[in-house]
């Protein structure tokens, strides 16, 4: 193929890659269906869920304050990450996910 071809299959791919965060990965599994299912109701494809590394974040507190030093408490938070991508929107699906109800607890960040 030329290089003409190949720049014209890119130009038309339009993709929306959407992020998500959620300290608990059942909630972010059900947001991703949800995504899915409007996303394939109307018509257009999906790549993912892309699961992505879990970050976790590991904190040590001492459990007395003056005496025993060496007495300590670990704690961790662990944030789950999925990227989806949509190839091919079209503006029916753009309105349908920036009025989408997610649960306390995700956050969601889309990026064309």
């Amino acid at each position: 193929m030329s290089s003409s071809t190949l720049e014209n299959k890119d130009k038309d791919k339009i993709k929306i890659r959407v992020r998500l965060k959620s300290y608990d990965h059942r909630i972010i599994d059900n947001c991703c269906k949800q995504i899915i299912d409007i996303v394939v109701r109307n018509g257009a494809q999906v790549i993912g869920p892309i699961l992505l590394p879990t970050e976790i974040k590991r904190y040590s507190v001492n459990r007395a304050s003056f005496v025993k030093k060496t007495s300590q408490e670990q704690f961790e938070i662990r944030v789950h990450k999925r990227i989806i991508d949509i190839l091919n929107p079209n503006q029916k699906i753009i309105e349908s996910l920036t009025n989408l109800n997610l649960p306390a607890g995700v956050e969601i960040e889309i990026k064309t």
